[in-house]
């Protein structure tokens, strides 16, 4: 079903439960039960209309709070999801509630000492399109740097930071990184391993101050203040 497209895992496994699934129209109880490629996959009404009430949260993550679970006494980005921080200017017509919260997890990770865009959402098929094996979702990030060694950045190292550079024993994907200023670059990437950007730039001598996500597919960080939320709209397309 997950890879029908039709739910997440977890999702089929509570729809099974309910008796919402069935293949070539007979209910479904038991789970891991297997379909063959000929055979059809329904689900019933209940389980779309249940789907659809389920949220999409885009909030500008503060500095010292983690993306997911609380850990080491720090607080968990989810904790700002409250009315009083919801984006006066948000143009969704979504009125928060309290079950909005349930099962609500970050799809993607951005770090303790990161700032900027992070999704957090209900929805199976968003957290699968955003950081499923087979995604080809971008990101960007403004990253403000100190070269440490004397004089500037060569443009040889420039060029490894866009290709050519190897981490945890393999060759990283293809990047976009060039200057914004004399002090800040944009990084664009099409993966997210752990303290990437951080890494990328140590192997070439510049040291990160700061490190901002503005923007995860077609979706932008846009003008949402820090520690403030908003719904993904109902038009929106990462």
């Amino acid at each position: 079903m997950s890879e029908l497209g039709l739910c997440s895992r977890r999702e089929a496994d509570e729809w099974i439960a309910k008796g919402w699934v069935r293949v070539d129209g007979n209910v479904v109880s038991e789970l891991g039960t297997k379909v063959y490629p000929s055979q059809k996959v329904t689900v019933e009404r209940q389980a779309a209309a249940e789907q659809s009430k389920r949220v999409t949260i885009l909030i500008n993550k503060p500095m010292g709070y983690v993306s997911g679970q609380a850990e080491d006494g720090y607080t968990p980005a989810v904790a700002l999801i409250k009315p009083e921080n919801h984006w006066p200017d948000d143009p969704s017509p979504e009125q928060f509630h309290p079950t909005q919260l349930r099962s609500l997890v970050p799809a993607g990770r951005l770090d303790i000492d990161s700032v900027g865009l992070l999704v957090l959402t209900q929805d199976g098929r968003v957290a699968k399109h955003l950081i499923g094996h087979d995604t080809d979702i971008d990101k960007e990030y403004l990253v403000r740097v100190e070269y440490t060694k004397p004089g500037k950045l060569p443009d040889a190292d420039l060029k490894k930071l866009n290709h050519g550079l190897w981490m945890d024993g393999k060759p990283l994907l293809p990047a976009k990184v060039r200057w914004q200023n004399e002090d800040q670059l944009s990084f664009t990437l099409r993966e997210g391993k752990k303290r990437q950007i951080r890494r990328m730039c140590d192997m070439v001598g510049l040291k990160v101050v700061g490190l901002k996500r503005v923007r995860i597919g077609k979706v932008k960080l846009g003008d949402l203040p820090v520690g403030q939320w908003r719904y993904l709209a109902p038009d929106e397309r990462f």
